[in-house]
């Protein structure tokens, strides 16, 4: 997708190339059907079909073998296809086979015998990667094992490359891959460590008067979410019949409606709204959405109840925060806004679902600390504790909101049914534990393996008919949202780029102050920020939004082609890079190896998995070689749609080295 290569300065991999090498399958062209039934309330709709798919997802390698392997046994058996098939496009099932013409293949015939062997080459295959499957895993870990795989591959190099490269891959291994903590059971056994009989033995020695005395004074039990504040009811409750228009009291009300008029177009001006709404951005920016969108009316909110909320929820932002503020939270809200405005969208989602989305971008960040999850669970923080170490944030952020709307006035889904309420506070929950960053490449996977599958089954249409998928592509909006600063008009995205640096340092300067190790990106004396830029739009930000792309193609292709101009601009702005010849002399010193900590089950899973990529490295076409695993996470090719169906590629069926493993 990106094609653009700044000259002058020193180049890092570009993310167009990450998908190709990926061994995949190439797919033709299906004609794509659009649903106009009951269904089509639960349809996600392509435009057009366009272009040439690949096929990286392992469970949508699979289908789409399968697929090949069902066609080319009609060719091979000459018995006509069932007029039950639920697949809509099997009348050109020829042409996508080992057989284009069409016409019945005799035993003997040099087509009929090449048709046979590849069929059978390829049923192995699937028969292959079907056995490696662990039945307590879902196909959408497939994926996220085999992009981290990938993705720990590239990092490797990068992080030698320099200092800086070593950094700028330990932030996005830190930050944006969940990793998993193993432990040596057997080392846990007290017979067989010296060291813990040894100290049971001491502590048995001692009585039991001096073992109370040793005891860890308790701490104040946490019994009450901490960051909630007493409820304020002078200064976040309205008197009196009317409401501020936009929500907001301001002075500079006309020229706040003239940018709040732009709600549904990217790249607002949202500093400038921030400015204008006398630092209540959120509040404006939420009303005003519920407002046009008539959610206040269909979700029965009562508009003062829900500038209560809203007001008592933005003071519960942290204003010293350079970044994690309401100012954040509210470009988030409008960015999740313009993005459920998406045509391919049109008609998807329930209001309460829209509602829910919408109140899950509000609240998503709400009393962040300017600090990030593997601070507060070093530094042993009372969020960890509570939390177990697991999305320390993101369940305090959950906590407080829910807490908030106990407050008198403030519960604006009152009125609702129970079952919509429990509903909507699950869809809640669960988008909000989404923009944890560690669980970034579980979302790309997940929403990678269910628009991958839904394209191999060549039904032009995007079905999201249970709760599950429904989810899973709100979660991924709000996730886009969330990570949406690379994506606008330059001008915003630096500004946005300064905050955050500027927060990073803060933290890094604490952890300095405190002794502890500074996290990646958080020395202020030590920062790469441009090259850090290109790695984070590189490695995280292009792949998740050319996945989305091909969710809702063609209508992210200008979010896209932004995202591109940025990236250049970075690009072009890294400083020379100095000679290497310092840094190298003692490289066990000056470098921490990058290393993607996997379950030892998955350990073995790769094992079985680079075979199977040295493989099919040998047959894989030359255009697939010489490129990077940076592009992998990416979306296919030009953002292809995911109503557009995929067919077996050019020479019918391959064996399975062309698919070189999962």
């Amino acid at each position: 997708m990106l094609n653009k290569n700044s000259a002058g300065s020193q180049s890092l991999p570009r993310v167009h190339s990450f998908f190709n090498m990926i061994p995949s399958i190439m797919q033709d062209d299906l004609a794509v059907t659009i649903l106009n039934d009951r269904d089509n309330m639960f349809s996600i709709k392509s435009q057009r079909s366009h272009g040439e798919d690949l096929i990286v997802t392992p469970f949508a390698q699979i289908l789409a073998s399968l697929r090949s392997v069902r066609n080319n046994l009609l060719s091979l058996t000459n018995v006509p296809a069932s007029n039950k098939s639920r697949r809509p496009n099997q009348s050109s099932s020829a042409s996508r086979s080992g057989n284009p013409s069409g016409a019945p293949l005799s035993q003997g015939e040099e087509a009929y015998t090449r048709l046979a062997t590849d069929t059978i080459e390829e049923l192995d295959w699937c028969l292959d990667q079907l056995e490696t499957i662990q039945t307590h895993r879902s196909v959408s870990d497939m994926a996220s094992l085999k992009f981290k795989r990938m993705l720990n591959k590239e990092l490797s190099h990068f992080s030698e490359s320099s200092r800086s490269g070593n950094q700028i891959s330990e932030y996005i291994c830190s930050t944006f891959l969940d990793k998993q903590q193993e432990f040596d059971l057997p080392s846990l056994r007290v017979e067989d460590n010296p060291e813990l009989v040894a100290a049971n033995a001491a502590a048995g020695q001692q009585s039991a008067g001096q073992y109370a005395r040793s005891r860890s004074p308790r701490g104040p039990p946490m019994s009450q979410i901490s960051g909630v504040k007493r409820p304020l009811s002078h200064t976040n409750s309205f008197t009196g019949e009317r409401l501020p228009t936009f929500g907001v009291e301001t002075p500079r009300e006309n020229e706040l409606g003239t940018l709040l008029g732009e709600l549904d177009t990217w790249g607002i001006q949202i500093f400038s709204i921030g400015e204008f709404s006398v630092n209540r951005p959120l509040t404006c920016v939420a009303y005003t959405i519920f407002q046009s969108r008539e959610l206040l009316t269909s979700l029965m909110i009562p508009p003062k109840t829900f500038l209560n909320f809203m007001t008592t929820l933005e003071d519960h932002y942290v204003k010293d925060n350079p970044f994690h503020n309401s100012l954040h939270a509210a470009d988030v809200t409008q960015s999740t806004n313009v993005l459920l405005n998406t045509p391919a969208l049109e008609g998807v989602f329930t209001p309460l679902e829209v509602g829910g989305a919408l109140f899950a971008a509000c609240i998503h960040d709400v009393d962040h600390p300017g600090l990030t999850n593997q601070f507060l669970v070093n530094s042993s923080s009372e969020l960890a504790l509570m939390y177990n170490d697991e999305s320390v944030l993101e369940n305090h952020h959950l906590a407080v909101a829910f807490k908030l709307l106990q407050n008198q006035g403030c519960d604006i889904f009152c009125n609702m049914q129970k079952k919509q309420r429990q509903t909507l506070r699950k869809m809640v929950i669960d988008i909000v534990l989404s923009t944890d960053m560690s669980k970034h490449m579980s979302l790309l996977a997940d929403l990678k393996t269910m628009v991958e599958t839904k394209k191999v089954a060549g039904s032009g249409v995007l079905l999201l008919d249970n709760y599950t998928d429904r989810i899973q592509v709100l979660e991924n909006l709000v996730h886009c949202a969330d990570l949406s600063n690379p994506t606008k008009p330059l001008p915003l995205y630096k500004r946005w780029v300064a905050l955050l640096m500027e927060e990073f340092f803060l933290q890094g300067d604490k952890e300095r102050e405190s002794g502890m190790d500074i996290s990646p990106m958080c020395d202020r004396h030590n920062a790469t920020i441009e090259k850090s830029q290109v790695g984070f739009i590189d490695y995280i930000v292009h792949p998740l939004w050319e996945t989305w792309a091909d969710l809702v193609h063609p209508d992210a292709q200008d979010i896209l082609d932004t995202l591109e101009e940025n990236r250049d601009y970075y690009q072009s702005m890294i400083p020379p890079s100095p000679p290497p010849s310092g840094v190298d002399e003692n490289p066990q010193e000056d470098r921490i190896r990058f290393q993607v900590t996997l379950e030892e089950s998955d350990q073995e899973n790769l094992a079985e998995l680079e075979e199977g990529d040295e493989s099919g490295g040998e047959s894989t076409t030359t255009g697939t070689t010489g490129t990077t695993a940076a592009s992998a996470l990416g979306g296919a090719g030009g953002g292809g749609g995911a109503g557009g169906g995929v067919a077996p590629r050019t020479g019918g069926c391959q064996n399975q080295q062309q698919h070189g493993g999962m």
